[in-house]
C-alpha cells in the first residue's frame, strides 16, 4: 500500500491508496481542490468544512448529470430514508473536516 501527501485548499492530507495509484489520486485531489477553489471565487472562503462539503456536491451533481446522460438510471425522488442518510453523512463528513482543521 502507497502512501502519498495531496493538498487540497492549501492543506496537505496524507492518503493511502493501492500501488500504481498515486497518480490517479493525485489528479482526483487536484480536481476537488479546483472545485474549491471555484467556489472560494464565487462564494468567497466559507470555511474549510463548508467548503468541503459544497465541493462534494457539486461534484455528485457531475456524477449524477453524467449518469444520466449516459442512459443510466437515476431515482427521480430521494426517499426519507436515503435523505436522513444523506443529511448524517454530511454531519459526518463536516465533524471530519472540523477535526482535520483543528491538527
Amino acid at each position: 500500500m502507497a502512501q502519498i501527501s495531496v493538498i487540497i485548499n492549501g492543506r496537505s492530507y496524507s492518503v493511502s491508496c493501492g500501488d500504481g495509484e498515486e497518480q490517479r489520486i493525485e489528479q482526483l485531489a487536484a480536481y476537488v481542490d479546483s472545485k474549491i477553489a471555484g467556489l472560494k471565487g464565487s462564494l468567497g472562503n466559507l470555511g474549510d468544512q463548508r467548503l468541503l462539503v459544497l465541493a462534494a456536491l457539486v461534484i455528485s451533481d457531475e456524477l449524477w448529470e453524467a449518469r444520466e446522460t449516459a442512459g443510466q438510471p437515476v431515482v427521480d425522488q430521494v426517499s426519507e430514508t436515503r435523505a436522513a442518510a444523506i443529511e448524517n453523512l454530511a454531519g459526518r463528513i463536516e465533524a471530519l473536516a472540523g477535526h482535520l482543521e483543528s491538527h
